[in-house]
Formats: structure tokens, C-alpha cells, sequence
């Protein structure tokens, strides 16, 4: 009880060894409050509290899905993710996990809740058809396409964009465990390819879930708040390769982003003999290499592109030849993919494919 502190009719004051003590005390904890804040310890706990997210799509990052595009780090019309590289876009506010192509969307990728929490928001009613068809006046007000935004505890929410249209398995009011089903990877709102747009806010704010608490123009700060579970699964790549083979025809971006390309193989009649591959995060300044060898090793065809001239979302590199003559040799033919930066190979892939006789 304090020194005057009204108990009725009395007054009480305390004894003066109580008195010193009081006053010791109060410095010592004055004493320990500045310590606290001068390292930066949390005096809030429950202000403090960090999620932990679970991967928010049903794949294996780098292998069946891929990440695309993180979080724009920089306030200017610049471009910065959270590793100073060049992997977003001006103003992006999410991060983008993309799936190789239609065909795989069709057998259905499901998005998944992230934490637990309750569903506060969602659509489910938008057309599976890309911005470039749809343009952006038709999805204005409305770009997240049909998605779902859940509230989690410690001021935690969590968005989920482009998802099919009919897909949206949850509604307001549901509460979610973490991994739960909550629709299909799609390709509504504003997008140009299936993917899933992630996002995720504290107090109204975008935050990076690779970079949390990041320090202003840090490269590679802050903390993932990614479940440690998910380990090297979560590891920046500035370059990754989503797509390579062979072809019996000369495949297109169209052919490989539908799916298609897979119902043109090699055959010993083929028309043509192509390799390919499809990279993502090139970088201005990258040289590109492709070359495919005959079954007795000899060069059957080399593409050797000029350095590029800006950073590349996606690139589309094919080497080949026409056939002319009445089949393909039978045999082993091989390719080899090469990124070659300030005179470093910084990507190689290596793939073949067996040709056999008619």
C-alpha cells in the first residue's frame, strides 16, 4: 500500500527502513527498465508475439512450384527484394509462388492456411482467365481475384490471391488449423500466369515473411517466419530453372506455359529436334548458352545469346535442327544450359533424351 494512501479514516505511513527499501527497489527496477530497453528485450510479450507459417501451397518449392516474385523492399519506382536482388516488382506487396503450367493447375494445387486462425473475407466468383485477355479494367477494385483473408492472434493476418473460380472451400466466420484446404491455385485477378499470391500484414502493415523486422536497405536482415520445418525448401536462388526437354517441334512460351509442348516428343520421323529450357530471375548482364550434341558427340546445335540487356522475369532459350533426313539416328542426344556472368558459369544443367529407331 503507498505512503498517504486513503484506507478510510487513517493515514498510514511507512517505516523508514520500509521507506529506503521501497526507494532501492524502485531504482533497481528504474535500473533493470533501462536495461530491457537499451537491448531491445520485449517488456510486452503478447506486442512481441512472431507467427509461424506453414508453406501456404501444396508443393515442394524448386521442384514442383517456384518462387517468383518476394516482397518490393523499395519505396522509390525501383525494385528491391529482400536480398537487394532484383526478384519483385515496383510496389509488390506479397510473394508470388508459381506452378509450372496449366496442365498441372487443371489436376488441382491446393492452397493451404498458413496458421490458424478465422476467415474474415473471400470471393470465389471471378473468371480463370489472364490479365492480358481480361485487361485491368475488368478486375479493378478486385485484383487479389478470388482469395481469402484470415485474421490470426497478435494482430497476424494473412492473404491468399488468384486462387479458381468455384475453388474457395472456407467462408467468413470458419476457423482454420494450420494446412487446412482452403481452395485451388487458379489464374484470376491480376495475373498472367497460375501462381499464388501470398501477403501478409501486422496492424495494417506489409510484412515480408523472409525479412521480418528488417533494418531500411538491408540485404538479407530481419528473420523468416517460416516454420524452421520447412529448412532449405525457403533458400533465395536469384536464378532457378522451371522448365527444360526436348520437342519434335519448335516449342513456344505459349506451348510450355499451357502444357502442350509435352504432346509434341521426339520421334524418329519428328519434323525438328529441339532443346529447352525456361529460366526465371535472369539478370541484366547474364550471357545464355544452350548447345545439343549428336550421339556421337558431335554439335548438332548451339544458341549463344548476347548478354541480357535488363533483369528477365522468365526467358525462353531453344537450340535445334530441322531433320533432314529420313529419320533421327538412333542414340543419346544431350544439351547443356550454361549462365555465364562477369566471365563466371553461374547456372549449368545438363539433359539428354534417347532417340531409338522406327
Amino acid at each position: 500500500m503507498p505512503a498517504n494512501a486513503d484506507t478510510g479514516n487513517s493515514t498510514y505511513s511507512a517505516p523508514r527502513r520500509l521507506r529506503r527499501f521501497n526507494a532501492l527497489g524502485s531504482a533497481r527496477l528504474k535500473c533493470l527498465a533501462l536495461i530491457l530497453l537499451c537491448l531491445g528485450a520485449p517488456i510486452d510479450a503478447k506486442a512481441e508475439e512472431v507467427i509461424s507459417l506453414a508453406l501456404p501451397i501444396k508443393c515442394r518449392p524448386s521442384l514442383t512450384c517456384f518462387f517468383q516474385n518476394y516482397v518490393d523492399h523499395d519505396a522509390s519506382d525501383k525494385v528491391r527484394d529482400y536480398r537487394c536482388g532484383a526478384r519483385s516488382y515496383n510496389g509488390h506487396d506479397g510473394t508470388d509462388i508459381r506452378i509450372r503450367n496449366q496442365e498441372i493447375q487443371r489436376q488441382g494445387v491446393e492452397v493451404l492456411a498458413a496458421a490458424p486462425g478465422r476467415v474474415i473475407g473471400g470471393r470465389n466468383d471471378m473468371e480463370d482467365v489472364s490479365i492480358r485477355t481480361a485487361g485491368k479494367a475488368a478486375i479493378a477494385g478486385k485484383e487479389c481475384g478470388n482469395g481469402v483473408l484470415i485474421e490470426h492472434e497478435g494482430g497476424w493476418r494473412t492473404q491468399y490471391c488468384h486462387m479458381a473460380k468455384g475453388s474457395v472451400r472456407v467462408k467468413p466466420g470458419d476457423q482454420l488449423t494450420t494446412g487446412q484446404p482452403i481452395g485451388v491455385v487458379g489464374l484470376s485477378g491480376d495475373t498472367e500466369f497460375f501462381h499464388l499470391h501470398f501477403t501478409v500484414r501486422r496492424g495494417g502493415k506489409i510484412v515480408d515473411p523472409f525479412a521480418y523486422g528488417a533494418p531500411e536497405n538491408s540485404c538479407g536482415g530481419g528473420r523468416s517466419l517460416w516454420a524452421a520445418s520447412l529448412g532449405e525448401q525457403m533458400q533465395y536462388r536469384p536464378r532457378k530453372i522451371i522448365d527444360y526437354g526436348f520437342a519434335g517441334i519448335a516449342p513456344t512460351m505459349e506451348l510450355i506455359e499451357s502444357g502442350e509442348i509435352g504432346k509434341h516428343p521426339v520421334t524418329p520421323g519428328s519434323d525438328a529436334l529441339v532443346a529447352y529450357v525456361r529460366a526465371i530471375g535472369l539478370q541484366a548482364g547474364d550471357q545464355q548458352f544452350l548447345t545439343v550434341q549428336s550421339p556421337g558427340g558431335a554439335s548438332l546445335s548451339a544458341a549463344n545469346l548476347p548478354a541480357l540487356d535488363r533483369d528477365k522475369a522468365q526467358f525462353l532459350v531453344i537450340a535445334g535442327k530441322k531433320r533432314t533426313e529420313a529419320a533421327w539416328p538412333a542414340g543419346r542426344y544431350t544439351a547443356t544450359y550454361r549462365v555465364i556472368r562477369d566471365g563466371a558459369e553461374v547456372v549449368r544443367k545438363r539433359f539428354d533424351i534417347e532417340a531409338r529407331s522406327r
